[in-house]
Order: C-alpha cells, then sequence, then structure tokens
C-alpha cells in the first residue's frame, strides 16, 4: 500500500511537471500581445505589492464598518492611504491577469477564457466598492461620524435589499474567480501545484463597504504575491530592456501627469 501510495504521488509529481515543461515550451517567445511585457510585469509585481501595502496600513484597526470610520475620523491620511493602495492595486492588477489568462489560454484555452473574464469583472467589482468608500469617508468630513453611522447602516439595509444591480451580481465572480483561475494555472502547467492554490486563497478575501484588514486578508494577499510576483520578474528578464526612446517618452509623460495633476482645472 505504501509504495503504490508513494508510486502514485510520483507520477502525480511528474505529470504536473511535465505539464509545466510543456506550457513553458508553448509560451517560449511569446509575449504578452497587450498591453506588453513590460506593462505586464510591472502588474504582475505592483499590483499583488500595492494590495499588501494597503492591507498592512489599516491593519491596526478592526475591520468591521464603524471601526474603519472612527479610524478615519483619527488618522485621516493613514486610512486615505491604505484604502488608495488597496484600490490601485486591483486597477493596476487587470494587465496580470490578463497576462496569466494568455499562459493559461496557450495549452488550455477555455480555463485561461473563463478564468480571465471571471476574476477582471470580480476587479471592477472592487473598484466599484471603493468608490462608496471613498464617498463614505468623504462625507464624514462633512456630515460627521455618527451621522455616516447612521446613513452607512441604512446603505447596507438597502444594498442587502436590492433585487438587482449590476455589481451586486457581479459579487460572485469576485470570490470564485480566482479560484477558477487558479484550476486553470495548474491544469495548463502555466503555474505549480504550490502558487495555484496560493493563487486561489485569494476567494477568502472580503468585499463590501468599508472592509477593513481581517486574519484571513494576509493569507489571501500573501497567496496573491507569491503567485504574481515572481512570474513578472521572470517575465522582466525574458527579452531585452527598454530603449533609451522609451525612458524618454516614460519621463516625459510622467512629467506631463504630475504638473496636470498639480495646476490643472480643479472642478
Amino acid at each position: 500500500m505504501d509504495i503504490d501510495l508513494r508510486g502514485r504521488i510520483t507520477r502525480w509529481r511528474h505529470d504536473g511537471a511535465a505539464r509545466q515543461v510543456a506550457n513553458a515550451e508553448a509560451n517560449l517567445g511569446c509575449r504578452p500581445p497587450f498591453p506588453g511585457r513590460w506593462v505586464s510585469a510591472v502588474s504582475l509585481i505592483g499590483g499583488p505589492t500595492l494590495i499588501m501595502a494597503g492591507t498592512l496600513l489599516r491593519s491596526p484597526f478592526y475591520f468591521f464598518v464603524p471601526y474603519q470610520l472612527v479610524a478615519y475620523t483619527r488618522h485621516p491620511a493613514l486610512i486615505t492611504a491604505a484604502y488608495v493602495c488597496f484600490a490601485a492595486g486591483f486597477v493596476l492588477l487587470w494587465p496580470a491577469i490578463m497576462a496569466l489568462a494568455h499562459r493559461i489560454a496557450v495549452t488550455h484555452p477555455l480555463w485561461g477564457m473563463w478564468g480571465g473574464c471571471l476574476v477582471m469583472v470580480g476587479l471592477f467589482t472592487r473598484t466599484f466598492q471603493y468608490g462608496t468608500d471613498h464617498l463614505a469617508f468623504h462625507l464624514t468630513d462633512t456630515l460627521g461620524l455618527r451621522t455616516m453611522l447612521t446613513g452607512i447602516d441604512g446603505y447596507y439595509l438597502a444594498w442587502r435589499d436590492s433585487v438587482w444591480h449590476p455589481f451586486r451580481s457581479m459579487s460572485g465572480p469576485a470570490f470564485f474567480g480566482w479560484v477558477v483561475l487558479a484550476v486553470g494555472a495548474y491544469r495548463s502547467g502555466a503555474l505549480g501545484l504550490g502558487r495555484s492554490v496560493a493563487l486561489g486563497l485569494m476567494s477568502a478575501l472580503a468585499l463590501g463597504t468599508l472592509k477593513g484588514t481581517e486574519p484571513q486578508s494576509f493569507v489571501a494577499v500573501g497567496g496573491l504575491c507569491l503567485a504574481l510576483i515572481p512570474m513578472g520578474v521572470s517575465l522582466l528578464r525574458e527579452g531585452p530592456p527598454p530603449t533609451r526612446r522609451a525612458l524618454v517618452w516614460i519621463v516625459v509623460l510622467a512629467a506631463i501627469h504630475v504638473l496636470m495633476t498639480a495646476f490643472g482645472p480643479r472642478g
């Protein structure tokens, strides 16, 4: 029995290694067609890093809604930075998901398509939720903490009683899309078993207005970092560095963006 079990485990490990080799060979020289290698690599590294930064910044405060608003009234800059990092990480994550879905689709097209689409729908849902966070914080400045605590209670009741809303119906993909993408990553060989499981842990990340850091948040976001950041690093190493012309344009566009943000019209 023990010999048979060891043999099965050995065959299972060999099959997994063979899938990874086959996927690597199929993706050899196959750069992400859009938005390209550099943007995808920056997304694979920067997206999880920003989400982890936001998770860490708001971790000293209890995750439940009233405590998040109280924390904002006492530490507005810190809480704003935490929620901005968290939201920016999810916005930045879409090229990373496209890059991983592309690697999966080379050998398993349906898994790549469904996993990538479901997770990206979930990213839009989390961005929508950040909009309600942002509004709640600014209304707290205007209306006061007590009024906003009552208002958020009313919002949650109204959201619960909503018969239909597009982002309410998209809550499922925000959770289960990660599982589909993780299964596809493992079956295709795009990721090994450990990193595929780590990616699937993102389904444990809470979704909703003014939801702070919970214990499982570190498990979920840590899994995301483990799954995607090494892929981003390897993608950076696969090709030549950017040309001098590309670097000049990056600096010019970044400077224009900073100037327009600082001195542009405010409405």
